[in-house]
């Protein structure tokens, strides 16, 4: 089926009336109306009857279209009965002409308002003779006759399409529809359905978008935050559209029955790989679609315009516009606020295509009646009980610990993949507790600060942090203060947990400490490792900025990536003095509001991370080379001097990290040591490891460097204890005895049965 596209222009006479007339055919079409649209449609009705008669030789053939003005002189004449008296003045037009070529490269031009069509060799002699053939058409008028061909008070070029032979398909056998089923579904197929929920709590907002998508037939854009409900509403609406398509009252209206089809912008150019495939398919589609008045609804309208070329103006988008412009395609898409944004400021004039409906996120109470309305539905079908208690207990988890996401949002899927998993596990209900552990296993807190009725002691907590950072008094008061915050509930919703300046020589801990954090407050899920850390030396480039959030193919960097798959992260900014000055500027949005937003306005939320940056500002005035010094003022001077005071501000605790001293080093060998002793290749076997005091001060003397702090200690750990130890275990039978023993022979750690 082959789609044909003429040009017209469109023009309003003296009178106020549209005309519209085909430019390649400007004596035989001519359409008239109060309003542009329906001179369009006469026209489009016109070409409709012309095509499926001469389909075969009905291809247009004007080709690149644009307007151009010509400047004509012309005498009127006067008549009296039988006599003809030429005017004394001449009347000056200024004559519209649309010019283009034809296939063979032959010039034409049109004049739709003389219903004139000629061609031409060369642009030079367009001006003579344009003023020849107007002035022979007019030979004849009168003053008043040669006045209706005054220039219009407005006119533009616009175009009609048609499809090939054949009239359009009441029904819709999908053979017949290719290029459609390999890069959509129809939501209306049961398949489909089955994924998607009702709409609990939105019978207004699911009116309203039935009324729009049946009634007024637009463009119809859904706005609102991710997880509101935007596409549930849809397949909602479309369950609703299709009973009344099979009613019998409704079918006696002889109204087309609307079939929505869901796909997204990647898909629509998949496996694209020539220059004008994807255009092609994109054609095809539209074709299909308006064979049996079907919707094309989008995952993502922010998509349409990311793909297709490298700009917005060659994009999915722009090779729609026309189309929806002129009604020939029908459009249901999706967008957060953000990246409607974007889309305005990409492709103007797109977005405003689209009524926009807009979801709100739901209060509290609608949340529960939601929650409530969809496990008793999924109740009924699994034959799991939800205890009372559980719904109200995921509505208060997601209020509290996700507040940045819509709701339902994910609450929903949360709770039915619950029902799910108790009916695997041949359960008969779902209680506040299996809340609780699912929770914790999604999100790695602590069931701790799930639970209002358990409380936190801070001593202890401290003395937890203190034996992990060793000789960091400091740093684990303020890791307690945060923890003690985000567990009160007191911590800002809308920023990150916590954002926190570690300054301080180099192996003194502050890695560690933020190990310490991630493991104590989202370690205990099924995902043990919920730190992501950065080298900042790695985005001192003038690029820095972009390659931060975004990849060379402009999909979302795997730094957001990670955020988005698991919010409940540690961010370790790694020596954050050494990033580019744009990468400031960028934080800065991270850091206040807690959200990271791309030019194509996808957000990534930071409001259950803690940010930690390092630093080494201030090491040289302290005297860090050495042991025991105290510098934390100097730190916080030297930090003001560097940053800018908007991105000081936004830091809550500049937390000093001081040089270690000896003894501290000594603790730091026996922590590493009995780290050592719980490692796999032990516990297996059940072997207990000890060591005498002698390998501690060997490792304390070696390992120590008061330049590089206990960074080289690790090292040390590794050659003079790990390597001699496994040398051991691999040349040994298996043996009754279960304790090993380390001890110092000439400087050396030798290791034996006890």
């Amino acid at each position: 089926m082959t789609l044909f596209r003429f040009p017209v222009l469109v023009w309003r006479d003296l009178e106020g009336l549209y005309n519209a007339s085909v430019v390649e055919w400007a004596p035989d079409s001519i359409g008239v109306d109060t309003k542009p649209s329906g001179a369009l449609k006469q026209i489009k009705r016109w070409l409709e009857w012309r095509v499926e008669l001469y389909a075969s030789v009905m291809e247009p053939d004007f080709l690149e279209p644009r307007l151009q003005q010509v400047d004509v002189t012309v005498r009127p004449r006067y008549r009296e009965e039988d006599r003809v008296f030429p005017s004394e003045e001449q009347i000056e037009l200024r004559v519209v002409c649309v010019l283009g070529r034809q296939a063979s490269g032959m010039l034409c031009c049109s004049l739709p308002m003389f219903g004139l069509v000629f061609y031409y060799y060369q642009e030079s002699s367009l001006k003579r003779l344009v003023v020849e053939r107007v002035r022979s058409q007019l030979a004849e008028c009168t003053p008043a006759e040669v006045a209706s061909y005054l220039p219009p008070a407005e006119f533009h070029l616009d175009q009609v399409s048609v499809r090939g032979p054949g009239k359009a398909a009441s029904a819709m056998p999908e053979q017949r529809n290719k290029s459609l089923q390999q890069v959509a579904e129809p939501l209306g197929r049961t398949d489909v359905k089955k994924r998607f929920t009702p709409a609990w709590q939105r019978e207004e907002e699911l009116r309203d978008l039935v009324q729009r998508l049946s009634q007024e037939r637009v463009n119809v854009l859904l706005l609102g935050e991710h997880g509101v409900g935007k596409t549930t509403l849809l397949a909602a609406a479309v369950r609703t559209l299709e009973r009344k398509a099979d009613a019998k009252e409704h079918r006696q209206e002889n109204r087309p029955r609307l079939r929505h089809w869901l796909t997204s912008g990647p898909r629509l150019i998949a496996g694209m790989k020539y220059l004008g495939q994807w255009e092609q398919r994109c054609e095809e589609i539209i074709a299909e679609l308006s064979s049996f008045d079907g919707v094309l609804c989008v995952e993502s309208l922010l998509d349409l315009v990311r793909h297709g070329g490298r700009e917005a103006s060659d994009s999915i988008a722009a090779f729609f516009l026309p189309f929806l412009a002129s009604g020939e395609l029908r459009m249901t898409a999706e967008a957060t606020p953000s990246e409607l944004d974007a889309c305005r400021r990409l492709l103007p004039g797109f977005a405003d295509l689209f009524q926009t409906l807009r979801l709100h996120s739901m209060p509290p109470d609608r949340v529960r009646q939601a929650l409530q309305q969809m496990s008793e539905s999924e109740s009924r079908n699994l034959k799991i009980e939800v205890q009372e208690g559980a719904i109200e207990t995921v509505s208060r988890l997601f209020q509290r610990f996700i507040p940045y996401q819509a709701l339902p949002g994910k609450a929903a899927p949360f709770l039915t993949n619950l029902m799910s998993q108790a009916k695997q596990e041949e359960q008969k209900q779902v209680d506040p507790a299996a809340v609780l552990d699912e929770f914790v296993r999604q999100t790695g807190l602590p069931e701790l600060f799930l639970r209002d009725d358990l409380l936190l002691k801070t001593d202890e907590l401290l003395a937890e942090f203190e034996a992990e950072v060793i000789g960091q008094t400091a740093a684990c008061r303020a890791a307690s203060q945060l923890t003690a915050a985000f567990k009160a509930g007191l911590n800002d919703p809308q920023r990150p947990v916590g954002v926190l300046l570690f300054c301080g020589p180099t192996g003194v801990g502050k890695t560690e400490m933020a190990k310490t954090l991630s493991r104590y407050l989202f370690g205990h899920g099924a995902q043990g490792d919920r730190l992501i850390r950065l080298d900042m030396s790695e985005y001192s480039g003038w690029d820095a900025a972009d390659r931060l959030i975004t990849k060379p193919d402009r999909t979302p960097s795997e730094f957001l990536h990670k955020v988005r798959a698991q919010p409940f992260v540690v961010v370790l900014l790694d020596e954050i003095e050494k990033a580019h000055p744009d990468v400031f500027d960028l934080l800065i949005g991270l850091l206040d509001e807690g959200r990271l937003t791309d030019r194509f306005g996808r957000t990534t939320s930071f409001c259950s991370a803690i940010i930690i940056m390092t630093s080494n500002l201030g090491v040289s005035r302290t005297g860090a080379i050495g042991f025991d010094s105290s510098g934390s003022d100097a730190f916080e001077k030297e930090v003001r001097t560097f940053f800018r005071p908007e991105f000081f501000n936004r830091i809550d605790e500049v937390v000093p990290f001081e040089p270690l001293r000896r003894e501290d080093c000594r603790l730091i060998v026996e922590k590493q040591l009995r780290d050592l002793s719980q490692r796999e290749g032990l516990a297996a076997k059940r072997l207990q490891l000890r060591w005498t005091e002698q390998v501690v001060d060997l490792l304390t003397e070696t390992g120590f460097d008061p330049r590089y702090g206990a960074r080289p200690l690790q090292r040390e750990l590794e050659v003079r204890v790990t390597a001699p130890l496994s040398r051991f275990l691999v040349g040994q039978r298996d043996s009754a005895a279960t304790e090993l023993e380390l001890r110092v022979v000439d400087q050396q750690v030798q290791v034996r049965w006890c």
